[in-house]
């Protein structure tokens, strides 16, 4: 996918330290399967909406295949 988006379940939200850098690992499933493969996305946490938690109906972006987005689906 060279620019889409894919809607999910937040499953969780784990900080990563990588040379005293911190990242986020989102875990998510997928709307259509919320009980099925887990997808992990990393980023930095200015790419992730504030106060997400596990449960959450998220929308991750991507841009050449790589996730750069994490934000909150509104209903």
């Amino acid at each position: 996918m060279l620019k889409g988006t894919r809607d999910g379940i937040l499953k969780r939200v784990q900080p990563v330290s990588i040379h005293g850098q911190i990242y986020w690992d989102v875990f998510f499933t997928s709307l259509e399967e919320p009980d099925g493969q887990i997808h992990v996305a990393r980023m930095g946490p200015e790419a992730v909406a504030a106060n997400i938690e596990p449960g959450d109906q998220i929308r991750v972006e991507y841009l050449v295949g790589v996730a750069v987005k994490v934000s909150f689906v509104r209903a």
